[in-house]
């Protein structure tokens, strides 16, 4: 390899794999009924960039979105690269948790039923009653202040600064975020968590107590998630993610356009 030009060539790949994995994960959010209309945002920060995030040009229906569609869009709003609209409030939500949070390089935010089911209600915390809401405990970060719609970046940042150093913000009378970095991490939580959620729903609505797990076992579970083995030297996100790509490369294969 040209030493030269590699590092150039690594940027160009990082970002056409960005692309890849971002409009994936669009398009499996429609699979996985996560989606609400042309709202919401799944959004990747731009590889060897620290002022601008990959975002879908408003209008367009999850199920469309390509790889090559993405807008360059700058933390003040601005459209770098791309064509079409910008929705307000991604700008406003998005760019100052990517901005502000390192760890925050694909942020998704969805009202994906389960998880908005819970974030309305008063207490809205996953509970300690079964080994996948056990792996989010630690995660999560509660904003109990519904304060609007996000149309000011101050909006934004008071959200990061809840988020805090968590990967999982519910969003009070509102929905979710994730956050990841890579695509495959944010997409794996955003998919477990639905599933914690959806489970947890079912188990309250038979009305019958729910048994949590004793504390020491729930601390014995964290640790074993942490030391959670790699295989072939991967983590287990990214196997989920190629998996759930495949299964668009058969299905959906335009995506990669």
């Amino acid at each position: 390899m040209n030493v030269m030009t590699s590092k150039a060539d690594l940027g160009l790949d990082a970002a056409r794999q960005g692309r890849v994995d971002l409009a994936a994960a669009h398009r499996l959010a429609v699979m996985h009924g996560f989606n609400e209309g042309i709202f919401n945002h799944l959004t990747m920060a731009v590889p060897g960039r620290n002022d601008r995030f990959f975002l879908n040009p408003f209008g367009l229906y999850w199920s469309e979105v390509t790889a090559s569609c993405f807008l360059e869009v700058g933390y003040d709003g601005t459209v770098l690269a791309g064509e079409g609209e910008v929705e307000r409030s991604a700008v406003c939500i998005h760019a100052p948790i990517h901005r502000l949070n390192p760890n925050a390089v694909a942020v998704l935010h969805t009202h994906m039923p389960y998880a908005s089911a819970l974030a309305r209600l008063e207490d809205p915390r996953i509970q300690a009653i079964g080994q996948t809401e056990i792996g989010f405990l630690d995660c999560i970060a509660y904003d109990q202040e519904y304060t609007g719609l996000a149309f000011e970046p101050e909006e934004g940042e008071r959200l990061a600064g809840v988020l805090g150093k968590k990967s999982i913000l519910f969003m009070a009378s509102h929905g979710v975020l994730v956050t990841g970095r890579t695509v495959s991490e944010a997409y794996d939580r955003l998919y477990y968590l639905e599933r914690a959620c959806q489970v947890q729903l079912y188990a309250m609505w038979t009305g019958q107590k729910l048994k949590r797990v004793s504390d020491a076992v729930v601390e014995r579970t964290k640790r074993q998630y942490i030391a959670s083995p790699t295989y072939g030297n991967r983590p287990s996100d990214q196997h989920h993610f190629d998996a759930l790509k495949r299964i668009l490369d058969r299905r959906e294969p335009d995506y990669l356009n």
